[in-house]
């Protein structure tokens, strides 16, 4: 169980919280690049760390997040016109760019002081690669180099990247992600021939009650789940990196691709997922694209783009995945019986009907779980580690002690690996294959502005 003060530490991320302050300290997913791909797009509607914002692309093809409201009357610039180098509220024309500095104000009468410098709005700094647009929301003086995340330094035709709403707090969607035992039951298929779980090698073993673990690192923790498989060991190795990202293996084998999530908070009580898949060897193809898609293992192929309301009216644009709370994610009796252990298609939509539901601590923050109930055991040794990890970096920063790891990006260069071994020690593990879980160094960080 975790007591009710941690609990609102680890899950309150609007500005002057610890966690939300600890979040602006690193680089975050925004937005993928496909949804503001042309010059003068259309804007997006965001909203990050319980900041509202939009996104829009210029005509010189750069990336703006700004302040969702005009700074003039407050009207939303997501209703504004991109165009000619920035974004013109359609109230009274005030335009910005993607600085978020004021470049024309035709309401103002000529010969009136020039207001333009005074009236700018927030922008935060970004930074495009393989398919997303970052961004960084913290202190300009401790703004960090990009991180050495793989899957982010790859060429573009090297990767790929969805991302959904989840209606969860963003720690409940990260904790499942490091919680290896759920795989043995809520994913599990009863034909392992035709599973769709082959790409993460968590159907070749029948050990449901894996032995974990694992060790703290610089850039959050690693740590290993084996479980018996014919006399062997089939350990996964899975990685959780500062402050919400998770890394999760393939089936066992020579690394060639790797991905993982991120758990971006929207705000208490929603979070958008990132998801990312990528190979080191070569380009991905279309046909190994659509197999993705097709078998729901990294993608929820059924989702649709649209607006979501939140709670106070403001919408966001985002993916809406259409199994929902609504419909019970489409559960089917007769495939539980016979076909999965849930009667829901695809380890998404599983995830989401078992986070969207758990026990909540009231109506107010249906997304936030009621952690003071739980009763943990010895296969939740990584999610105990995370909260410690990041509750522990949110009071030395209340300090002044700003998370070290910022400042390395080539600590980021992790991999999640797994192997069938007969080594039975994960220290042991970790001094033969330990050098798998580093990046090989082909793909680097590119320098940010």
């Amino acid at each position: 169980m975790l007591r009710a003060d941690m609990n609102e530490t680890l899950s309150r991320v609007g500005r002057g919280t610890p966690m939300g302050e600890l979040f602006r300290r690193f680089w975050l997913p925004a937005v993928l690049t496909s949804e503001v791909a042309e010059p003068d797009c259309p804007p997006v509607r965001l909203r990050i760390l319980g900041e509202d914002l939009v996104a829009f692309r210029d005509s010189s093809g750069k990336v703006g997040i700004v302040a969702a409201y005009c700074s003039h009357r407050l009207a939303p610039l997501f209703f504004g016109r991109n165009e000619e180098g920035g974004l013109r509220c359609v109230y009274h024309g005030w335009k910005f760019d993607t600085g978020g500095r004021c470049m024309e104000t035709p309401n103002v009468p000529p010969g009136a002081p020039d207001i333009r410098r005074n009236v700018g709005i927030t922008a935060y700094p970004v930074h495009e690669s393989a398919g997303v647009v970052w961004i960084y929301m913290g202190p300009k003086e401790t703004q960090p180099p990009f991180p050495a995340l793989e899957y982010a330094n790859v060429p573009a035709e090297h990767a790929f990247a969805a991302r959904w709403l989840q209606r969860t707090n963003w720690s409940q969607g990260m904790e499942g992600e490091i919680d290896s035992s759920h795989i043995s039951w809520l994913h599990r298929d009863f034909d392992k021939n035709t599973t769709k779980q082959k790409s993460t090698g968590a159907q070749m073993s029948s050990d449901a009650a894996p032995h974990i673990e694992l060790r703290q690192t610089e850039y959050g923790l690693v740590y290993g789940a084996r479980r018996e498989h014919e006399g062997q060991y089939l350990w996964r190795v899975t990685q959780f990196i500062l402050p919400m990202f998770s890394l999760i293996p393939r089936a066992p084998g020579g690394f060639v691709s790797g991905g993982g999530r991120a758990w971006v908070p929207v705000d208490d009580n929603h979070t958008t997922v990132f998801t990312f898949g990528y190979r080191v060897d070569q380009p991905i193809g279309q046909e190994e694209l659509d197999s993705y898609y097709n078998s729901g293992a990294l993608f929820p192929p059924r989702m649709e783009r649209g607006r979501y309301v939140l709670p106070g009216g403001y919408a966001i644009d985002t993916w809406l995945p259409l199994a929902s709370k609504e419909n019970d994610y489409l559960l089917d009796r007769e495939v539980q019986r016979t076909v999965n252990f849930t009667g829901i298609w695809g380890v998404h939509d599983q995830d989401r009907a078992l986070a969207e539901n758990s026990r909540s601590i009231g109506s107010a923050d249906p997304g936030i779980i009621d952690r003071s109930a739980e009763h943990l055991v010895s296969s939740d040794r990584a999610v105990v580690a995370a909260r410690r990890i990041l509750i522990n970096l949110t009071d030395a920063l209340k300090k002044g002690v700003e998370p070290a790891v910022v400042a390395d990006p080539d600590a980021f260069g992790v991999r999640a690996i797994s192997k069938l071994t007969p080594i039975a020690s994960f220290d042991e593990f970790m001094a033969v294959y330990g050098e798998e879980t580093r990046a090989t160094g082909v793909c680097r960080p590119v320098p940010v502005e």
